[in-house]
């Protein structure tokens, strides 16, 4: 798989946190299918991660020693395992795009304006919401569930949808791709059951984390979309191919990795939603033996 994995103690999560260490020196430059369209939109993906993946440990973090969870035994070994998973996504996916950035590919710009985006609108939503009494600790912990939920249902479809692996045609890439899916399905459950835990099931906490998948969606989806038509742009292959391939790729009725997230996504809508409703585990199960772990 062209990268070492070490498992470490899971101290009694229900996960455990895999040390990887992918060797990104070789990968092509269009990875995907020898696609500029399709890799783009991958890179776009990853420009979001490492800024997002420690937005949701701050957030989990924040809160962990709230009195509501706090003597929660159970819950804290997850989140411990949660943040271990977290902080290695965020280190693969930095080395994938530190290897995108040598071919020209400006993903470290991306990655500021992830960074960005997240402290500009989390500051923004906090404000609106501090006469209502929704504090800044509310605001992060509620976006941290709701794009959880999108993506462990993005990591789902990459585990499912045969057309997609198909395309993943850099072994290092497809691999470290699939890993990343398989973990966020592991944890899932967390920062949904910190948010419970703190918030309850009451129809503001109803209210509450459902809006802001609504808006947490809206903004993902601009941002990506800039993303994906900057790189494209920057690479001079903005042009009907590229576009095809995307459309194919993420929004088409029968293949489409965008289209086939929506039953799942609509899940999150349902009154006494738990995200352990969309049952993964022999999923998970047949991933974790084809990968060796």
């Amino acid at each position: 798989m062209n990268a070492k994995v070490k498992i470490t103690n899971r101290a009694g999560a229900s996960f455990p946190v895999r040390r990887m260490n992918f060797e990104f020196e070789n990968v092509p430059e269009y990875w995907m299918n020898g696609s500029a369209g399709l890799t783009h939109f991958m890179t776009a993906l990853s420009a979001l991660f490492p800024a997002g993946e420690m937005f949701f440990i701050d957030s989990v973090r924040a809160v962990r020693q709230h009195p509501a969870i706090k003597d929660n035994a159970e819950l804290q070994k997850e989140i411990s395992a949660f943040i271990g998973q977290e902080a290695m996504h965020t280190q693969e996916h930095e080395g994938f795009n530190a290897s995108a950035q040598k071919y020209g590919h400006d993903v470290a710009t991306l990655d500021h304006y992830t960074d960005r985006a997240i402290q500009t609108t989390r500051k923004v939503f906090a404000f609106l919401g501090k006469p209502v009494g929704i504090t800044q600790e509310m605001v992060d912990l509620t976006a941290t569930t709701a794009l959880e939920h999108f993506t462990a249902t993005i990591a789902s479809q990459l585990l499912v949808n045969k057309h997609i692996q198909e395309l993943m045609t850099d072994e290092t890439m497809k691999t470290m791709w699939l890993w990343h899916a398989i973990e966020e399905n592991e944890h899932k459950a967390v920062a949904y059951d910190v948010f419970e835990g703190i918030f309850g099931k009451g129809l503001k906490a109803y209210l509450l984390r459902t809006s802001s998948l609504v808006a947490a969606m809206a903004i993902l989806f601009l941002v990506q979309s800039y993303f994906v038509f900057r790189l494209l742009q920057q690479d001079k292959l903005l042009n009907m191919a590229a576009l095809k391939d995307i459309y194919t790729y993420g929004y088409s009725p029968s293949k489409g990795i965008i289209t086939g997230m929506g039953r799942e996504m609509m899940m999150y809508f349902k009154p006494g939603f738990h995200p352990n409703d969309h049952d993964t585990d022999a999923l998970l199960e047949k991933w974790k033996a084809k990968l060796g772990f």
